[in-house]
């Protein structure tokens, strides 16, 4: 395991890069379009896409993925893309997540000189859930597959990549998500093991919301999602790490950046990859780690508002705008994206 540091005399740094426009693409804005497409592996059924591009900084930008909760970003709305041939990344978010939940990440990426492809993936959306359905894993990279082919066949699009620079990149169950479209393979029976011997929060929340285990297809859940495209993967506080052998991660090939976020109590244990959690880091040693602290597992989600955290409070949910002692969302954001960055070839 190759581990990383952003050292804290570095931090004002770190923020710099990430908060300026990049070297050599000063007038680069996030450009960004919507859509839906039908997809053969759901029935036939739509599902909702969004492409981040790099555009000019001429163009008009309007705030972004914001309510009263999160905090927007700005982006380009359909405004013409710059001509050029970018690296592509797909980008999955968690369980109950939304592609607008990645905005901060997604957009900065595009203005580094990158297209952008991410989905809501179906049954696991936080507008479309459903815990026994979103457990079947295998759909998703099924669902990046599909979108990545749609937007090569896009007249507008598709002359925007480059075919030999495609990467993933996924947070949470997102993150499982990118390591299976690079060749990590799921184990049932180690899963279940887990859950049934020293369950963590995942298997809770499964109980929990009536999902059963032992009614998936052990054949489909450790069946082979790798798609040669994918060159580059980041897996930021991965899930279903846990009950895996190391036949179950000896075909990842693609160059990975795992990004494990908090330490001790502040890291969720159904995401920690360590020795004391699901040895995940031990069984992909050419790996690199990179360890954020202090942090939190929804230290990923948006900037809140001024009123985010009461809000939610009021609603009974969790304190997912409150992160631990110490800890500053857009300085967490700000590493993340300059890690990503480094690790693609960004600028």
């Amino acid at each position: 395991m190759k581990r990383l540091s952003l050292l804290p005399p570095l931090l004002p740094l770190v923020l710099g890069a990430a908060l300026t426009a990049p070297f050599g693409l000063a007038a680069q804005t996030a450009g960004l379009t919507e859509g839906t497409l039908r997809t053969a592996h759901h029935g036939g059924s739509k599902m909702d896409y969004i492409v981040w591009y790099p555009a000019d900084a001429g163009a008009q930008t309007d705030a972004f993925a914001g309510n009263a909760v999160w905090q927007p970003v700005q982006a380009a709305e359909d405004a013409p893309p710059i001509a050029g041939r970018y690296p592509v990344v797909l980008m999955s978010h968690g369980l109950g997540g939304h592609y607008r939940s990645l905005a901060w990440l997604a957009s900065e990426l595009a203005k580094a000189g990158a297209v952008v492809v991410a989905v809501n993936h179906p049954n696991s959306t936080v507008f479309d859930f459903d815990m026994q359905a979103g457990l079947a894993h295998w759909t998703r990279p099924q669902d990046l597959k599909a979108a990545l082919d749609y937007v090569l066949a896009d007249p507008a699009l598709g002359p925007l990549v480059d075919t030999a620079r495609i990467s993933a990149v996924g947070f949470s169950y997102g993150g499982w998500t990118a390591l299976s479209l690079a060749g990590v393979r799921g184990n049932l029976a180690g899963y279940i093991a887990h859950c049934t011997s020293k369950p963590s929060g995942h298997c809770r929340d499964i109980a929990r919301q009536g999902g059963d285990m032992a009614a998936l297809d052990a054949g489909q859940w450790d069946g082979d999602y790798h798609d040669a495209r994918i060159t580059k993967v980041v897996a930021i506080d991965p899930g279903l790490t846990y009950g895996l052998t190391p036949a179950d991660t000896q075909s990842l090939n693609a160059d990975t950046l795992l990004i494990q976020l908090g330490r001790g109590a502040d890291r969720l244990d159904s995401t920690d990859l360590s020795a004391t959690g699901s040895g995940f880091a031990a069984l992909v040693p050419a790996a690199h780690l990179l360890e954020i602290a202090p942090a939190a597992h929804f230290s990923m989600l948006p900037l809140c508002t001024e009123n985010g955290a009461a809000i939610l409070k009021s609603e009974n949910d969790d304190p997912v705008c409150t992160d631990p002692i110490g800890a500053d969302r857009a300085a967490i954001h700000a590493q993340v994206i300059t890690a990503t960055k480094a690790h693609l070839g960004l600028k």
